[in-house]
């Protein structure tokens, strides 16, 4: 029978998001509803929120979530109810060209429920990142859930759901960072601060944080930066040569998603070093760049999707290296929210207050 729920949607293009009643369907086949525990508030919703990923309004928002399988559909194995999951936006599906040679951090097929949840009048709701979790339950795929250890935070376990698990993969999976490397992250927000993370756990001699804020490089010391480098006064891209012998970073990660911004990435690596885009741009951003430039530089250009991530086999080693006390995830959670906060949470992040806002249910 279906459920009504509270839930956070965007209703058009810049409108302030609002809390609806939601309707929840029963699961159907490979489906599962998830009861709500927490959800950050990632940039990612903003852009949602703005008509910066597509124009399918309204969005029922949030998408970083952990929570408890409360029931599932028919022919799912893999979760059961009871089971505390980590939300994922990239279920893979296991039969496409990627899954089938073994790179299914790749899948060109994932998928998200088949139905749809709809406010009280029937109309269809867009979940954002095929999650929507902006809300006390949702209707996910079961293979968009992953069970972890359930004795771990849930305001920090669902951060593991998007942008830490992006920087921090960035780090470790697209951009390969080794034992000695010197690396620079341009852009230290929650993304860019998991890149620091990311760096200093795969054995980073340097880490050399970017950014316009002094307040966010001070934050990025604490999770683990050597340098920081404000680009407001400063050349980025001079401040990192200087910092690397003249030579520039063995890998760059630019978790901004500017044209700008990328150019300084670009430009701060070494001979044959790396650039990993993870931050997101907008669909009307152009980037130029000298070609004699991109192949006299050489090295390796890539662009860091959820931080290459595999949740089942990164989510619970990250939930274990928390609990090891290995890695900080709770330093993530400025603080934590309720569903009726999260318009407020989007001034504090547009003003660079938060890391991480967190809603509880």
């Amino acid at each position: 029978m279906p459920q009504h729920v509270q839930g956070v949607i965007a209703p058009g293009r810049d409108e302030p998001v609002r809390v609806e009643t939601i309707v929840i369907p029963d699961p159907g086949p490979g489906e599962a509803v998830v009861k709500i525990q927490a959800c950050g508030v990632c940039h990612t919703d903003l852009h949602y929120k703005q008509g910066a990923i597509n124009d399918e309004f309204p969005f029922l928002l949030g998408h970083e979530a952990a929570g408890i399988v409360e029931s599932v559909g028919e022919g799912v194995t893999d979760v059961t109810p009871g089971d505390f999951v980590i939300l994922n936006w990239r279920a893979v599906c296991g039969t496409c060209r990627a899954c089938l040679r073994g790179r299914p951090w790749y899948c060109f097929d994932t998928h998200n429920a088949k139905q749809r949840m709809t406010l009280l009048d029937g109309t269809e709701l867009s979940p954002a990142l095929g999650i929507g979790a902006f809300a006390e339950k949702t209707l996910v795929a079961a293979g968009q859930c992953t069970r972890v250890d359930p004795a771990v935070a849930p305001e920090v376990a669902g951060l593991l759901g998007c942008g830490v698990m992006a920087g921090i993969g960035a780090a470790l999976n697209t951009g390969n960072v080794g034992r000695g490397d010197t690396v620079a992250v341009i852009g230290c927000g929650g993304v860019g601060d998991a890149a620091i993370v990311g760096s200093r756990l795969a054995g980073a001699a340097k880490v050399i944080a970017v950014d316009i804020d002094d307040r966010k490089l001070e934050t990025a010391r604490t999770m683990g930066a050597t340098h920081t480098v404000n680009s407001r006064s400063t050349d980025p891209v001079e401040a990192i040569r200087e910092l690397t012998g003249g030579f520039g970073a063995d890998v760059v990660i630019e978790a901004v998603g500017r044209p700008e911004t990328y150019r300084q990435a670009f430009y701060a690596r070494d001979l044959a070093g790396t650039v990993v885009l993870v931050g997101v741009p907008t669909p009307d951003m152009q980037l130029e760049l000298p070609l004699l430039d991109v192949f006299g530089r050489g090295g390796a250009l890539k662009s860091s999707w959820y931080g290459d991530c595999l949740p089942s086999r990164d989510f619970p080693m990250l939930v274990d290296l928390h609990q090891q006390g290995r890695i900080d995830l709770a330093a993530f959670v400025t603080e934590t929210i309720g569903l009726g906060d999260v318009e407020k949470a989007f001034a504090r992040m547009h003003e660079g207050d938060v890391l991480r806002s967190v809603v509880v249910l």
